[in-house]
């Protein structure tokens, strides 16, 4: 993972690849506070309405956003083809969300996936998500997958979200 100078700025989501490790870190800043962000990732009506491509539609089937909680959706494309997403949550504190991640097109593949939100001052959040998976093969098939469309495109409706006062 490189480092970024303090004044760099991610209003895109600056996705990356660990090479020790089979990490990718995500960075991305918000027009929002650290409460708004954790609010984003933690309501389900809310994060139906942000989460993955542009394209797809976001239906929550399970949400527990709790310690020890669980979480299950689907995202459908426009094609109407559901793809199924689920996970447990480890810990839920304002200021970290640990949770697990499953594409159950793969249900063998289980990344541990942690956020933070600091605080850049001035209404300004940076987010930080880690997610470990299980192998490097793994990760970099995530890498190839698409997934940057989906976290752009979802990032880019939660700005949306957070500039209309809505959240």
């Amino acid at each position: 993972m490189t480092t970024a100078p303090a004044h760099t700025r991610f209003d895109e989501a600056a996705i990356e690849a660990d090479p020790t490790v089979p990490i990718i870190h995500i960075r991305r800043d918000f027009a929002g506070t650290p409460e708004q962000l954790f609010r984003a990732h933690t309501d389900p009506v809310v994060l139906a309405r942000w989460i993955g491509p542009a394209d797809c539609t976001t239906e929550v089937l399970v949400w527990d956003a709790t310690d020890n909680g669980r979480w299950r959706y689907s995202v459908t494309d426009c094609n109407g083809v559901p793809q199924f997403f689920r996970g447990s949550f480890h810990t839920v504190s304002p200021d970290r969300l640990v949770q697990t991640f499953t594409w159950e097109g793969m249900p063998d593949a289980v990344a541990l996936e942690t956020m933070t939100f600091e605080d850049l001052g001035d209404g300004r959040t940076r987010l930080h998500a880690q997610s470990l998976c299980d192998s490097f093969e793994g990760r970099d098939a995530w890498l190839r997958s698409g997934m940057e469309v989906g976290v752009n495109d979802g990032y880019a409706a939660l700005d949306t979200i957070l500039a209309d006062g809505s959240l």
